[in-house]
């Protein structure tokens, strides 16, 4: 599989990845003008787009779906909660409810329940032949229960949101950081380190850290924390994603 992230952050978010048999995105949170451009750049069209995979409903992840739909045909697959948020303003012309693990073809895809104020949410596990990666964003903490099927992927999409020391002495009112900080809040950079050092393993290749606060973060201080906390992966294997261009293509 080849995956590129599109856009990331708290504007608009969006990563390709690509199989032998299909091309898919997941999320689609920034117009379809930059969509077309940011895939034509890696040489794909997005009338070839097969699938979407819904992580939730809130705008930076689905904003674009509406136009893109009308003028392109993929399939969208998404839950049941989600579903029930979008279907009144969003015509989907093909799609399927999801709620447990699933293949398409040789792609077998496994839910993985996320914490967020937002119904329904979920990450992702994308397995296809011997060729695995995470996508887990938007989310106040990953659930024990999970942490085993997360052990030694290939590749790691995941959030590093928010530095806590940032995040208390920023502008944001007090009632924002605090749901930035809950159960159904977001991942800081602490976080996401501590996770990642029980989940890498041998077969791990990259990390594309996703999601940065703008306000909140910066590289320097990600890429500081990342040294502290998760000594097992060279620094130029973490890739920060970025809200106004697209990552290096990755491998996996």
């Amino acid at each position: 599989m080849k995956v590129c992230v599109l856009a990331s952050g708290s504007k608009g978010n969006s990563t390709c990845f690509i199989t032998d048999e299909s091309i898919n995105l997941i999320d689609i949170g920034i117009n379809t003008t930059y969509i077309e451009k940011k895939l034509s750049e890696i040489g794909i069209n997005a009338k070839n787009i097969d699938n979407i995979f819904l992580t939730h409903t809130h705008a930076d992840h689905i904003s674009g779906l509406k136009v893109f739909l009308k003028k392109y045909r993929p399939k969208v697959y998404l839950t049941k909660g989600m579903y029930n948020e979008i279907y009144k303003e969003t015509k989907l012309y093909d799609y399927e409810i999801i709620n447990d693990d699933f293949y398409i073809n040789n792609l077998y895809v496994q839910i993985i329940k996320t914490s967020h104020d937002a119904p329904d949410s979920v990450g992702y596990i994308f397995t296809n032949n011997d060729s695995s990666f995470v996508y887990i964003t938007d989310t106040g903490y990953i659930n024990v229960r999970n942490h085993n099927k997360l052990l030694n992927k290939n590749l790691y999409i995941i959030e590093s949101n928010h530095d806590i020391n940032l995040l208390m002495n920023g502008k944001y009112p007090y009632y924002l950081k605090q749901r930035i900080l809950g159960d159904k809040g977001h991942l800081s950079n602490k976080d996401s380190a501590t996770y990642l050092s029980k989940f890498i393993g041998s077969y791990t290749k990259k990390i594309i850290l996703a999601h940065l606060s703008e306000e909140n973060n910066n590289k320097e201080i990600v890429l500081t924390t990342f040294k502290q906390y998760l000594k097992q992966i060279k620094t130029e294997d973490i890739i920060i994603a970025e809200q106004n261009d697209k990552t290096e293509v990755v491998e996996v």
